[in-house]
């Protein structure tokens, strides 16, 4: 392969730069040996980056998700778990030696967030934005309050 024009730009992204350049070695961290080993050509979803929050009475879940459509998300719903899946699909296609960096994830996707109360689906709302950011609300469960009834 022909060495890349951008090569050690990206290798040092975000280190300190009074650190000593890293070794040229296949040096495996122990955190590292601990990860799975996925074959290559293995198709594993991706995730998505979520915000949570609470307002009022609902927790929202904020997902930006460029190059979807709405089309393309499901959400589903399992008493505390709500988990938001779909497909991103490159606009054209690139052969994959071409790539000098690949970070974008193209393919499959999902999301699974526990939530701290029961979810009823029929009253989960969604919209997703011209700015493709997926808003999911979720209504708090009403608090049953107790009234003390007292003689007199």
């Amino acid at each position: 392969m022909t060495p890349s024009p951008f090569h050690g730009i990206f290798s040092n992204f975000g280190s300190d730069a009074s650190a000593p350049a890293a070794s040229p070695l296949n040096i495996v961290t122990e955190e590292e040996a601990s990860l799975p080993v996925v074959p290559v050509g293995t198709a594993q979803p991706g995730q998505i980056a979520v915000d949570i929050y609470e307002l009022e009475n609902y927790y929202i879940i904020r997902a930006p998700i460029a190059g979807v459509k709405l089309s393309d998300i499901d959400i589903e719903v399992d008493d505390k778990v709500l988990t938001i899946s779909g497909t991103r699909n490159p606009s054209d296609e690139v052969v994959n030696d071409q790539y000098y960096l690949q970070e974008c994830f193209w393919g499959e996707f999902q999301r699974s967030i526990t939530l701290p109360i029961s979810i009823d689906p029929k009253k989960v709302k969604a919209t997703f934005s011209k700015d493709s950011i997926l808003k999911v609300l979720i209504p708090k469960e009403e608090k049953v309050k107790i009234v003390r009834i007292s003689e007199g």
